[in-house]
Formats: structure tokens, C-alpha cells, sequence
């Protein structure tokens, strides 16, 4: 989320919680895609990390892209944090350790999605080379410690970074040391909104096996294909991670709102200053716990948009859904993200063979599946199947569903060319972290700078 949200009208009950989540039930016809990338900075001089200071660092990197594209600043505390666009389509921010941001609009297509993110990286490079910058799509960072990676001066962050040790051993590395790629989908109906959930909640996992991506740390192999997916198995579990409501069954708009009531906050802005609020819950907030401690103590419509964004689970729930289970990539991959989750939860015929392959997952499965994806990848077993073989059930039903969508582009090729490369994952039976490995201990003998010259967009 690029920017909090500022809404000062005064919640009363709880049906104005569920009013928000409802409101974001659209049409077919209206249905988008938003897709969020995040990317390592690097200096291509000696692959250190980019700090925010200075005169070749993220701040110079904002402010020449607020010239070239015209966009609105982002302040926080008086430094630049990130841009909006003009008429609110599309932001750039920035995440705890640096990672740059691209928060997309909302497209009709992949193609749309393609060019929006071709075009980003384009003008990035336009300015991040007078800098001396890089760019590394990965899902975890490949070289630098907690300590050697830089820290974002935005507020908000430096409440999680007190709170995270409190409530989980890998919160400070998720926050500076991994990248997503995520997709926001649609929903028209509460009924919708809980099948989509189910399916991709329980498919989440087989995701995060096909783009696995982060098998280095500190400099070296770290024994996981998705160093990433291990990291979120324990950084804060009571706000993120997998909870059994989303896919047995039970899970309504207000079961998602009674869930968000009772996790712990982070934060309540008021005047542009953020307040540390991790003492309660949202639920104690409406009942009056702040009053008298900050200005304005009153529950307001902003504050529960600020704290739904502040949840994690493995699929989040806005206006939107959002698929939280990739790993970053470089380009190539990058739209192979948004492809796999349009193909399969966009087309009727899709999501019910879909919902057809999960129905065969038990709560269990889901369960064993999250807790070995990150070392064993696509070999993890599951009954008598594997987790390769569901991933390509997966990648075929999403391919289905892709062409049924039937969105060419000027070239008249549709939608399935972006799968292309989980096609190839599927064919080789390998990961990109695999490949990753492999480059590793031959080409590269052993040396992590390869993966800078090599993988960086």
C-alpha cells in the first residue's frame, strides 16, 4: 500500500466494517487486474544496497522519477516515501529495506499489465543508470545481511520493526529482505468472493513452488528453494500466514471483519503523524481504548482501511482479493504471475476445475504443503499425488481459462503466451530457484556477484 489512508468518518457499528469489504463486489464487465512488483536496488559498482541518503540514493531515485513522470509525492515526516499518479492509478513505493515498488493500476488484460510494467521499468532505468543503480527481481535478497541492508525512513515501518521481534523470529527479514510479485482480483458477489478465496487460498502454496525464487542469503545457498515462503511461515501468525476459516467453508464478509476486529494494530495516523497502537486490538479501538491517549481517539473509516492493509495472510482481503504467494522474478516472469491467477479465477469454467482440484485438499494437505514448499518445492508429496502434479493440473486449467477470456492483443496473440514460462517450469520438472542452484555451483563457481551481472533487469 503506497499511501495510508485519510477518512474521518466516525464508525459507529460493526456493518460499516463489512459495508467496506461488500462495496468492492463489481460486475463481470468491471472486473480488473492490479499487479504489484518489487525489486532489489543495487550499485552496479561493487552490488552493495542502496541507501535512502545521499546524492545517488533512493531519495535522488523518487525525486528524478517524480520529474520525468509528473507524479505526486508521497511525505512522510518530511521525506519523499513514494508517488502517486495522477489520477490515482497506479503508485510507486517504497518497502522497508529499499525494495522499489511498482503498485499497478488497475487493467482490463495482461497485455495492459505487460505494458504498464515494461514502460515502469523503462523509465526506472532512465534514471537509476545516471545513478549507478541496478535492478534485481528475486524473492529474497542474495547477498546482504539485516545488518549491511539500509532502512526506509517511513513511519509506519518503524513501528513494525519494534513490534515484529515480539511476535515472530523472521518479521525483520520479511520486512528488508524479500520481494513479491502479487495480483488484486475482483469479486461479484460475497458468494464469489469466498469461492475465489477458497481456491487460491488452498493453491496458494503450489504457487509459491512454480515461482519459487530465493535460494541464496548472506551469500551463499540456504538449503530452500523459497527463502521467502519459509521466512513468512513465522514472522507474525496471528496477522498473517494461513488461517482454516478462509477455506473450510465458514468464511463470510463478516467473518473476515470479527478475524480483522481482534488482530493487533499497528498504527493510527492523525495529522500526518503516526501513533504506535500495537498495545490493542481493532476491536478495543472502536470500544474507546485510545481515547484521551491520542488526538482525535475516535475509530474512524480510514483507520480500518489503514488496518486491513495490515494484515497478511496467504490471500488477502480488500475491496479486492490479493495472491500474496509469489516470490519476485525478473521480467520474464514477472506477468506469468498475474496470467496464472486471471486464467484460473476469471473464467467460470476455470474456476470450477479449479475448485474441483482443491476440493480434493484437505485442510491437512494445505497445511503439509505450506509447511514444505519452501525446501522441497514442487517434489513435496501429497497422498498419492505430488505437488508437481497439482501445479500442473494448475497451469492447464489456467491456460483454459485464458483462452476462453479470449483478450488478444494488436498482434492477435491472447493472454496464454505470459504462462509460457511455467510451461517450461512444468516441462524441466524445475524451479527458477533450481536453476538458480545449478548456475550457482557451475558457471558461476560459487561466486553470488554472477546473479547481479546476470538476472538484473
Amino acid at each position: 500500500m503506497a499511501k495510508d489512508i485519510i477518512n474521518t468518518k466516525p464508525l459507529e457499528d460493526k456493518e460499516q466494517l463489512v459495508q467496506e469489504l461488500s462495496s468492492g463486489c463489481k460486475q463481470k464487465k468491471d472486473w480488473r487486474i492490479g499487479t504489484e512488483h518489487e525489486r532489489f536496488g543495487f550499485y552496479k559498482i561493487d552490488y552493495s544496497p542502496v541507501p535512502y541518503e545521499g546524492k545517488n540514493g533512493i531519495r535522488a531515485l523518487l525525486n528524478g522519477m517524480k520529474l520525468k513522470k509528473g507524479w505526486d509525492p508521497i511525505i512522510d515526516a518530511g521525506n519523499i516515501i513514494g508517488l502517486t499518479a495522477n489520477d490515482g492509478m497506479g503508485a510507486i513505493s517504497l518497502e522497508p529495506g529499499g525494495q522499489f515498488e511498482l503498485s499497478g493500476a488497475p487493467l482490463r488484460n495482461i497485455h495492459e499489465t505487460s505494458q504498464e510494467s515494461n514502460h515502469h521499468i523503462n523509465d526506472v532505468r532512465e534514471i537509476s543508470e545516471s545513478l549507478g543503480i541496478g535492478f534485481l527481481g528475486l524473492g529474497g535478497s542474495p547477498k546482504w545481511t539485516f545488518e549491511d541492508t539500509p532502512k526506509m525512513p517511513k513511519s509506519r515501518y518503524d513501528i513494525m520493526r519494534a513490534y515484529m521481534p515480539k511476535v515472530g523470529n523472521q518479521g525483520l527479514d520479511m520486512m528488508h529482505r524479500t520481494c513479491t510479485i502479487q495480483v488484486n482480483l475482483d469479486f461479484s458477489s460475497e458468494e464469489d468472493m469466498c469461492r475465489k478465496m477458497q481456491v487460491s487460498t488452498k493453491l496458494q502454496s503450489i504457487a509459491a513452488a512454480l515461482f519459487s525464487n530465493s535460494p541464496f542469503s548472506n551469500g551463499k545457498l540456504n538449503g530452500l528453494l523459497s527463502w521467502r515462503s519459509d521466512i513468512w511461515r513465522d514472522t507474525d501468525n496471528q496477522r498473517a500466514g494461513l488461517h482454516e476459516f478462509m477455506i473450510d467453508g465458514s468464511l463470510t464478509f463478516e467473518r473476515y471483519v470479527e478475524w480483522a476486529l481482534d488482530v493487533p494494530m499497528y498504527f493510527v495516523m492523525r495529522d500526518g503523524i503516526y501513533y504506535d497502537c500495537t498495545h490493542i486490538t481493532f476491536r478495543q479501538f472502536m470500544g474507546g481504548s485510545l481515547k484521551g491517549e491520542i488526538p482525535d481517539g475516535v475509530a474512524n473509516e480510514g483507520d480500518w482501511v489503514n488496518h486491513l492493509s495490515t494484515l497478511f495472510p496467504d490471500v488477502r482481503l480488500k475491496k479486492f482479493l490479493e495472491m500474496r504467494g509469489a516470490d519476485g522474478a525478473p521480467w520474464r516472469l514477472l506477468c506469468a504471475v498475474p496470467a496464472l491467477w486471471v486464467g484460473l479465477l476469471y473464467d467460470e469454467g476455470a474456476l470450477a476445475d479449479a475448485q474441483t482440484l482443491t476440493d480434493e485438499l484437505s485442510i491437512e494437505d494445505v497445511i503439509h504443503i505450506r509447511e514444505l514448499v519452501p525446501r522441497f518445492g514442487l517434489k513435496v508429496p501429497v497422498g498419492r499425488r505430488t505437488v508437481f502434479e497439482l501445479a500442473k493440473d494448475m497451469v492447464n486449467i489456467s491456460h483454459k481459462g485464458l483462452s476462453e477470456r479470449g483478450c488478444f492483443n494488436h498482434e492477435k496473440v491472447d493472454e496464454n503466451q505470459f504462462l509460457f514460462p511455467l510451461d517450461e517450469v512444468i516441462e524441466l520438472g524445475q524451479t527458477p530457484a533450481e536453476n538458480l542452484i545449478k548456475e550457482f555451483k557451475s558457471k558461476w563457481n560459487g561466486n553470488i556477484n554472477k546473479i547481479f551481472e546476470e538476472y538484473s533487469d
